[in-house]
């Protein structure tokens, strides 16, 4: 803003006509739906985090039934539990009852039963990112197209008033400038929230792999996959 106080954000906002206040509207839109969708995802991450730390907790119940209660009230949210009730479910139905399933072989019938629970729980961990990675690609070219839009507005007014002083040019095609600022400011904290939920998915998704592999070996064996050394 210049000493005057003529120029400025409010300035701009004053001579910008309708194109540059939607686009500003758009932008402010894909802001909030930004950091909802962030606060949503890091709070999810918490509670999936706190429910890992009660697997070890799982494994020392006396039952696998006794094994789920104890993590059930810990989070409904808990993506292990879903796991655990269907492979736990599979195992027992292996008596025959006329049925596809029950001609299968009861260790393939768990394996399916845990596949596909970890796949719904990897939708539900990639829920709202790849609204997260399209804000993060979209708003700098909705900022730019702001921007442009501005300068060409702004020149249009300079050109009718016969002023072509560089003050006369400086000042609004500055203020037209904020939107490409406004844009990365969308932006970046998008993508960074993208790529960090990104990386905790595969942290997550891995945890619970471990955690079926070592489930399918106790319903099927009897026992649990000793760790690595």
């Amino acid at each position: 803003m210049s000493g005057s106080g003529t120029l400025g954000l409010l300035h701009f906002w004053s001579q910008a006509d309708v194109v540059i206040r939607v686009t500003a509207y758009v932008l402010l839109t894909m802001s909030i739906a930004s950091w909802f969708l962030i606060l949503w995802k890091a709070w999810a991450w918490l509670r999936v985090r706190r429910a890992s730390r009660a697997l070890e907790q799982f494994w020392s119940a006396a039952s696998i039934d006794a094994a789920i209660a104890e993590l059930k009230p810990r989070d409904r949210e808990n993506i292990f539990v879903p796991v655990a009730s269907s492979g736990a479910r599979a195992s027992a139905h292996g008596a025959a009852d006329g049925t596809l399933a029950s001609q299968t072989d009861r260790s393939e019938l768990i394996t399916r039963a845990l596949r596909q629970r970890i796949n719904e729980a990897a939708g539900r961990l990639e829920a709202g990112l790849t609204m997260l990675a399209s804000i993060g690609s979209t708003a700098p070219f909705v900022g730019l197209f702001g921007t442009v839009w501005g300068i060409y507005h702004a020149l249009l007014n300079i050109a009718s008033s016969g002023q072509i002083a560089i003050d006369k040019v400086a000042g609004p095609v500055g203020e037209a400038l904020i939107m490409t600022a406004f844009g990365l400011a969308v932006a970046i904290p998008a993508v960074l929230a993208y790529n960090a939920f990104t990386r905790v998915n595969r942290v997550v998704l891995s945890q619970l792999d471990g955690f079926a592999h070592d489930l399918h070996a106790f319903l099927t064996m009897g026992a649990r996959v000793p760790a690595a050394p």
